[in-house]
């Protein structure tokens, strides 16, 4: 466990709509954790790459004092609707609609203008790609991230990722699941890292997240679909018992 404490984020108590509105373990709690890592200034505009429903973007949004533009290209998977209505209606209601933008586009193919942000900040999002459009697919992303951000803007990461160990043999029906499966997903950290340098990004801090295990189990306890199903990502969490499931977190400057 860190000695950070979340001194903005333990303001948010109701685990159960955190964990509604926003994608993957960690929550507020991450959102805050890589606010702080990557040195958020208020008055500085930031792009938030797979923003889900945007509580993310709001809560960074209020509390750093961010311009921030929200994307994504998916559909909520409850409702339907585009993420960007989603984050929208959520920018009205936390009184943070005049400096939030919500925008139905993804990376590689944001069509956004060269050199437009300070900050870009981007959490269990891009792990997916490796999915969909394999190893090119997640490093073309990378590249439409450092395009879009001003010389000198920084980079934060914060990804689902696995400790630097092979995939233990009585783990493997549980990391396989049939849509988006964690063992295709998910990377160790010194082949992400590698990822971000090869995508022209200078990285000044890379590691595990000392708090990974205690986000994942929050996800488990908190978000509505492992609440539906806990025979799947719940087990999986159990059974891991931090063997090789893990949350890693890399901050990158774009050269000057």
């Amino acid at each position: 466990m860190s000695n950070f404490t979340y001194p903005k984020s333990s303001q948010y108590t109701d685990l159960d709509t955190i964990y509604e509105q926003c994608s993957g373990p960690g929550g507020l709690k991450l959102a805050e954790f890589m606010a702080h890592k990557m040195g958020l200034l208020p008055g500085t505009r930031l792009l938030d790459v797979g923003c889900n429903r945007g509580w993310q973007t709001c809560f960074l949004a209020k509390e750093f004092g961010q311009s921030a533009v929200g994307i994504d290209p998916w559909a909520d998977r409850v409702s339907g609707e585009p993420m960007a209505e989603h984050l929208r209606r959520n920018a009205e209601a936390w009184g943070v609609q005049s400096s939030v933008l919500a925008l139905e586009l993804g990376v590689p193919d944001t069509k956004l203008a060269s050199r437009s942000f300070d900050f870009a900040y981007s959490t269990t999002a891009l792990e997916m790609l490796r999915v969909m459009q394999g190893e090119d697919g997640y490093l073309a992303a990378l590249k439409e991230i450092l395009r879009v951000m001003r010389p000198g803007g920084v980079f934060g990461l914060g990804e689902p990722m696995h400790l630097e160990v092979a995939l233990p043999p009585d783990l493997e029906p549980y990391m396989s699941q049939p849509e988006y499966p964690w063992k295709e997903c998910f990377r160790g950290l010194g082949q992400t890292t590698a990822a971000v340098e090869r995508a022209g990004f200078t990285v000044s801090e890379a590691a595990y997240a000392p708090d990974a295990m205690a986000w994942w189990r929050e996800y488990a306890a908190h978000d509505p679909f492992c609440k539906q199903k806990p025979e799947e990502d719940p087990k999986a969490i159990e059974a891991d018992g931090g063997r090789w499931l893990s949350f890693g977190y890399i901050i990158a400057q774009k050269p000057a």
